[in-house]
């Protein structure tokens, strides 16, 4: 029986692993809601116990054949003989789990197609609009391939790459979409140019206190080629930034 137990687990894992799926209609087609009561206390809680297991096993990839289910649970619940011998049980487990792991392999193949593709396409997107974008008289490029136009003239200190500053900011994608904002954390934001990336490090080095600047930062002076929590891979950033303090 506890061979019985870890297949039903497994199953319950599967959905969690492979993810929630389409449906299977053929299923649902034929399922008919049960008119069993659910007024006495035994009946709720057998009930809620019923239902909790069958929310864990719907909706995955692995289709589940309720009239075997029921038999299980109900040879179980009533000490009826099981109808595999060990020999099946142990055979059935190792197919259900080569079975999973192909399901793995095959999922993880297909997310990191779609990465590289969405990777390949930040790239070139990337390249196409810093190409663009630095033939405008306005923008300067410098040697790293950081890009920057001067919104506004600063007249304070400048700070360098080690001094802690305080700015407001805001980020965008290609598409002008916003990601982040200090204005979404309570107002400017205080760090070391040390330990932000370096195209940031860069760029915000070059500016004065009082200093406006939008830096056009590509995605090697940014997160890379991994991106990095809601940063895609390879992506080219845009950063509104004006400095407003150098701590002393």
């Amino acid at each position: 029986m506890m061979k019985l137990k870890t297949l039903a687990a497994a199953v319950a894992i599967s959905v969690t692993l492979v993810g929630c799926g389409e449906e299977d209609t053929a299923t649902t087609d034929v399922a008919m809601q049960s008119s069993a009561p659910v007024e006495t206390l035994e009946q709720r809680v057998s009930y809620l116990m019923g239902l909790q297991f069958g929310q864990q096993l719907s909706g995955g990839e692995f289709e589940i054949n309720q009239d075997a289910l029921q038999a299980g649970m109900s040879d179980g619940l009533n000490g009826f003989e099981q109808r595999l011998t060990e020999e099946q049980i142990t055979a059935t487990l190792a197919e259900f789990q080569t079975m999973m792991e192909a399901q793995q392999i095959a999922a993880q193949q297909e997310a990191e197609a779609t990465l590289a593709s969405q990777s390949a396409e930040n790239e070139a997107a990337g390249f196409a609009f810093l190409t663009e974008n630095g033939a405008r008289p306005e923008v300067i490029t410098t040697e790293s391939g950081l890009q920057y136009e001067v919104l506004q003239e600063g007249t304070g200190a400048q700070p360098t790459s080690d001094d802690v500053v305080t700015v407001n900011y805001k980020g965008t994608f290609l598409d002008g979409s916003v990601f982040d904002d200090s204005s979404l954390h309570g107002g400017p934001a205080t760090f070391g140019l040390d330990q932000v990336i370096s195209g940031w490090t860069e760029g915000v080095a070059l500016m004065k206190v009082g200093a406006k600047h939008k830096l056009y930062i590509p995605y090697n002076l940014a997160y890379g080629e991994n991106g990095s929590m809601s940063i895609p891979p390879k992506s080219t950033l845009i950063f509104e930034v004006e400095l407003l303090e150098i701590a002393e």
